[in-house]
């Protein structure tokens, strides 16, 4: 067996594991198709769309590295701060949305066990607004999140390419290094889709209706805790 070979199976085992051992990869999406009703069908295009951006990025910069002669300690530098980068933007995205999952639970009238004085004034007087359906799908920037994590993923690292990277590159075998990325990359979003696919419908036989209300504030809490554990331990 050449090299080649040999580094071919390599990505197609990392591509699979990083995936897998990486929830970051895979939580956000089920969490987030659950909160927001998605069918599975878009969010397996949701999560693919997100895939090919966090591969993309990845690639684009392996590639260009290598071939501009970056040493490999620069690289995984560059890619060390990318993945410092991605964990502030899910903290922030998870910290938001959890927010707005409070201010839904509140709007919705789960909360009149609570004493008024307790409510934000935005809460009370949103509650005697009269909004149709129509009008609160048009407020709603929650629209936005497919496109909030594919931007995400732009910037989410793929640490264990670079290294596989650096052998075809410094053999001069282009063909290598494209089919190397192309491995990873392919393997990586398959198991994205599949570990997604697993979720979606493994939470579907869950009953959801007790927690529904707390959907929105579950969905930015898991996403907020994924940010800080990649930032602060390491995921």
């Amino acid at each position: 067996m050449n090299e080649l070979n040999v580094l071919l199976i390599t990505a197609l085992s990392l591509g699979f594991i990083h995936t897998l051992l990486g929830p970051d990869h895979y939580l956000p999406f089920i969490v987030l198709s659950r909160a927001r009703k998605w069918s599975l069908s878009k969010t397996l295009w949701i999560t693919f769309f997100g895939g090919i951006g966090h591969i993309g990025g990845s690639m684009i910069l392996g590639i260009s590295g290598v071939a501009l002669g970056i040493s490999l300690s620069k690289l995984e530098l560059v890619e060390a701060s990318r993945g410092n980068l991605v964990a502030w933007m899910l903290i922030v995205f998870g910290f938001f949305y959890t927010v707005y999952g409070v201010f839904k639970y509140l709007k919705n009238g789960h909360h009149s066990h609570l004493p008024k004085f307790l409510l934000p004034s935005v809460i009370r007087d949103y509650r005697h607004l009269p909004t149709t359906a129509a009008e609160e799908e048009k407020k709603d920037w929650t629209k936005l999140t497919p496109w909030i994590l594919f931007l995400i993923f732009i910037f989410g690292p793929c640490e264990v390419l670079i290294p596989l990277l650096i052998f075809p590159a410094s053999e001069h075998n282009w063909f290598g290094v494209f089919a190397v990325s192309t491995i990873f990359g392919i393997t990586t979003i398959i198991t994205m889709l599949l570990t997604v696919f697993v979720g979606y419908t493994g939470t579907s036989l869950i009953r959801f209706k007790q927690v529904e209300k707390y959907m929105h504030m579950i969905a930015g809490s898991v996403i907020l805790i994924s940010g800080i554990g990649i930032r602060f331990m390491g995921w």
